[in-house]
């Protein structure tokens, strides 16, 4: 069953120039995983530290296996380092 991830993360003003590169990598590795359909990146308009990805994927458990993959898990370090919290994962199905 298809699932859209939501991918919630507030970034420090400053810092916005380091995160873009390194959610485009995840993006450019994302596309070649199993299951990958589609991703795009948005910035809240009322307040522009918060930048949210939306991920579509065949299924959930594509998805969780994105989440292991090692080259991931490295560009995610990078990511939550920069960060002014941590990411915000959500789940969701189609009703």
């Amino acid at each position: 069953m298809t699932v859209k991830i939501l991918i919630k993360r507030t970034i420090p003003s400053e810092k916005e120039t380091e995160l873009m590169p390194l959610l485009k990598q995840l993006r450019n590795l994302g596309v070649s995983q199993p299951g990958y359909i589609s991703g795009e990146t948005l910035k809240n308009i009322n307040n522009p530290n918060e930048i949210m990805v939306i991920s579509t994927w065949q299924s959930a458990e594509q998805w969780q296996a994105w989440v292991q993959n090692e080259k991931r898990k490295e560009i995610q370090d990078q990511i939550e380092f920069i960060l002014a919290g941590e990411t915000d994962y959500s789940i969701y199905t189609y009703v």
